[in-house]
């Protein structure tokens, strides 16, 4: 389900020849807020919500990672259904606060936690440090210690690799994520050696954008595996199993959307087995998903400034490009340029009349946001859409490039527009990532 014409009639029913979401006329929001820009339906972030939430069991919480999109209102979004949320570095945990998250229902993963931000975060009483290392265990012990604060403590593990999947492995292989299967007993004994650290539970994460849901619940049971291996360990069942994150959404036209249906039965015979098992008895599940959450409910638009033919090729060149979406232009992990579901916003369903590039602005080749697309014929002024652009678009892209202006984002909600984060210049995209650092005027 990776068509334009499947994501319009699941998403933005109320589209026919122009694309309307939120109960908006996109051509409308341009006028407002001029291109390029994002735009975010509400609507649609609460059918992925209660789609996921409807596929698990009862004993699960789901905590949205931030790396996704960290976008204030789609954290408050979250947190108002009462999500947790997973951060990867005390920006984001900035951000979390900022969005009005209570410390005790935040996790910290991620490779690489400096002392400073280990400390931050403790002092703040952060819920829960998912380590990556033997060396960050000791670096969160020093810690608590010097503070005298608790530090509840998981350990990531790299599983082997029969459980693994997607169209990005994290696990499996050498990798600076987590701690090797084989190492985990030593590991574990290592952390239940400080008297400073209180181990919480075990943290799995195989890889991401899985579409197959069979794959899941293998990694599932892998995480209960290693769930159990570590309550035999310690007497006890340990406090927290996390699953991960790694549910995927169809990009492309030979994909199909993970089937949830499948996933809700495979999770009902797997808790069946569970809730027989003491070993698990009291322990928290949790899914930490970011991209199965915001992508589809999200919209990059930019308008054609030029057509130009070159050598016989036709270009469609915008006024937007991989500065701001460095995901669709294929530049962040696609190792063959595949296109983005792509579509002019006032030509919805019109027959497609050519073969087009489309580029943006930029000084480099690598500035595509698709290519040989099939289109309706194009003018001058016409707006595109580039869907699934709610996750690892806006924020996950070199903003800084060239100094072109940074996009502003649009939310939208039955049939209300409200800008949520204005046009910018360069110092915008530094403020964004360092917000303490002040900018000169």
């Amino acid at each position: 389900m990776s068509t334009v014409q499947d994501i319009v009639r699941k998403y933005f029913p109320d589209s026919r020849k122009g694309l309307i979401a939120g109960g908006i006329p996109i051509g409308d929001i341009a006028d407002s807020h001029a291109t390029p820009f994002f735009a975010y339906d509400a609507g649609v972030f609460s059918k992925k919500w209660s789609a996921l939430r409807g596929a698990l069991p009862g004993e699960f919480t789901i905590s949205y990672s931030i790396k996704a999109n960290p976008l204030r209102p789609i954290l408050e979004f979250f947190l108002t259904r009462g999500a947790g949320l997973e951060i990867a570095s005390v920006g984001e945990f900035h951000q979390a606060i900022g969005a009005g998250a209570d410390p005790e229902n935040i996790i910290f993963a991620g490779p690489g936690k400096t002392e400073a931000e280990l400390e931050l975060v403790l002092s703040r009483g952060i819920g829960e440090i998912h380590a990556e290392s033997p060396l960050e265990i000791k670096r969160i012990g020093r810690i608590a210690a010097r503070l005298a604060v608790p530090a509840r403590v998981a350990i990531r593990i790299n599983p082997s690799a029969e459980v693994q999947g997607g169209a990005m492995r994290m696990g499996g292989k050498p990798t600076p994520f987590g701690v090797d299967e084989e190492e985990f007993d030593a590991v574990l004994d290592f952390l239940l050696s400080d008297s400073h650290l209180s181990f919480s539970g075990v943290h799995l994460f195989s890889g991401t954008q899985i579409l197959d849901y069979k794959i899941l619940l293998a990694q599932y049971r892998k995480g209960l595996e290693l769930a159990g291996r570590a309550a035999d360990r310690i007497g006890r069942p340990i406090h927290t199993l996390d699953f991960g994150g790694g549910l995927g959404v169809p990009y492309f036209a030979q994909e199909s959307e993970l089937d949830m249906i499948g996933l809700r039965a495979g999770l009902a015979e797997l808790f069946d087995e569970v809730r027989q098992d003491t070993r698990y008895a009291g322990t928290h599940f949790l899914v930490e998903p970011g991209r199965y959450l915001v992508a589809e409910a999200g919209l990059y638009i930019t308008r054609i400034t030029d057509i130009k033919t070159s050598r016989g090729k036709k270009f469609l060149i915008v006024d937007g490009g991989m500065n701001h979406h460095l995901a669709a232009s294929g530049n962040l992990g696609q190792t063959i340029k595949r296109n983005y579901p792509i579509a002019l916003v006032d030509k919805l369903g019109e027959p497609e009349e050519e073969t087009v590039d489309v580029v943006g602005s930029l000084c480099t080749p690598l500035d595509v946001l698709a290519r040989n697309l099939s289109f309706p014929r194009a003018e001058v002024g016409d707006l595109i859409c580039v869907f699934q652009s709610g996750a690892y678009a806006r924020s996950a892209s070199p903003l800084g490039f060239l100094s072109h202006p940074t996009p502003p984002e649009v939310w939208l909600d039955a049939g209300q527009q409200t800008l949520v984060r204005s046009r910018g210049d360069h110092s915008d995209f530094v403020r964004d990532l360092c917000p303490t650092v002040p900018v000169k005027a």
